[in-house]
């Protein structure tokens, strides 16, 4: 403000005296300061500061910058990153942290940067350990969840990974939550790593409430699956999420594409995935299985994983390039659908394409368009 009255003010003062002007001339001193005061502050552009300063990608700053719309000022991104700095984090690590989560740029220095950097540089982490787990939680009881997870899983790195997953595996209630949770599933021969092993949608199951996980146990059970098998961990990952109503709905869709009461209790227990699919996934997979190839719904019920793979990129292309081949009489075995199916997909080509390129010019080149997705428009074959 002093800055202002003697570079703008004052001399406008000086130019014009008072007593050279007209009353209706003069202007207020209060006006003259409040024009002063509002001068513009100086573009700054934040992809450039996160180019530059924070270490991001062109790209990476382009999508940063969305996350940042509400930015007036660089004060306080230009502190974050200083402090980082100062406290020994690399630049490629600062880069890391904004990219996973943007509004860390925008934490306080004093009041949550600094208290946290104190409390788990105490527990051992490192600067770099430590600006990733802010990027995921700055808030809650960090410091007893930390913990506690490092000590199950034995591995940061692990638990980083997870986290990043389902933040709440930081913030949510050891004893409320986590707990009695790890409590129900212990009791279903479930452990921690075991869940951990499945997916990261599966560690959600870490922080569900526990009320909502015994239920979710129960509808598992009610489909047939035992506590002892090795299903029953993914099935209940498939399944907690969904109501009873939900479920319900999704049975009953099932039974109205053919399916029997056995059939979905086969399902259910070999790949219970497939009762969380949508509704227009499961009717284009059984749709094709059933009228395209012909195969009936308790040959699908034993083999349910048929139904999880995709039908453009994987069923339809072997499907369609197997029929071919019968027709131009080079191959007259009869193939088990499923056998054919589940091929990881090197053995498919070796065993099916690889041997005939040379009998049917071009079959490599639109075998593989057809499997992205991408079959040439008037093919031969599909």
């Amino acid at each position: 403000m002093i800055h202002h009255l003697r570079t703008r003010v004052l001399p406008l003062l000086l130019r014009y005296p008072p007593s050279h002007l007209p009353a209706s001339h003069l202007v207020p001193l209060h006006c003259l300061l409040s024009t002063t005061a509002s001068i513009s502050p100086k573009p700054f552009s934040a992809k450039d500061f996160l180019v530059a300063d924070c270490g991001l990608t062109r790209a990476q700053a382009l999508k940063a910058s969305r996350r940042l719309s509400n930015l007036t000022s660089l004060s306080k991104p230009e502190a974050t990153v200083a402090f980082l700095l100062g406290h020994g984090v690399p630049r490629s690590d600062i880069a890391a942290a904004v990219v996973a989560d943007p509004s860390l740029l925008y934490a306080s220095v004093g009041m949550v940067l600094a208290p946290r950097f104190a409390e788990l540089s105490e527990l051992g982490f490192s600067p770099s350990q430590i600006v990733a787990i802010l990027s995921i939680r700055r808030t809650g009881a960090l410091r007893g969840n930390l913990l506690f997870w490092v000590r199950i899983f034995d591995s940061y790195p692990k638990l980083l990974f997870l986290a990043k997953s389902n933040r709440e595996l930081l913030s949510a209630s050891l004893e409320k939550v986590i707990k009695p949770s790890l409590t129900i599933l212990q009791e279903c021969g479930i452990s921690a790593r075991d869940i951990a092993g499945l997916s990261l949608y599966s560690c959600r199951l870490f922080t569900v409430k526990p009320k909502f996980l015994v239920d979710a146990v129960a509808r598992v059970e009610e489909l047939g699956v035992q506590r002892c098998s090795w299903m029953f961990c993914r099935a209940l990952a498939a399944l907690a999420f969904k109501s009873k109503d939900v479920l319900a709905r999704k049975i009953q869709f099932l039974h109205a594409l053919g399916f029997s009461q056995d059939d979905l209790v086969k399902i259910a227990k070999k790949a219970a995935l497939v009762l969380a699919l949508s509704d227009k996934k499961i009717q284009r997979s059984v749709g094709f299985l059933m009228k395209d190839v012909g195969l009936q719904a308790s040959y699908i019920a034993r083999r349910p994983a048929l139904i999880m793979y995709s039908v453009e990129r994987r069923l339809l292309p072997r499907y369609s390039l197997l029929k071919l081949l019968r027709q131009k009489g080079l191959l007259d075995v009869e193939l088990d659908y499923y056998s054919m199916a589940s091929l990881a997909e090197k053995n498919f080509v070796q065993n099916f394409v690889d041997p005939y390129k040379d009998s049917v010019p071009g079959l490599v080149d639109e075998y593989a368009s057809a499997c992205r997705g991408k079959a040439p428009k008037g093919s031969a074959w599909l």
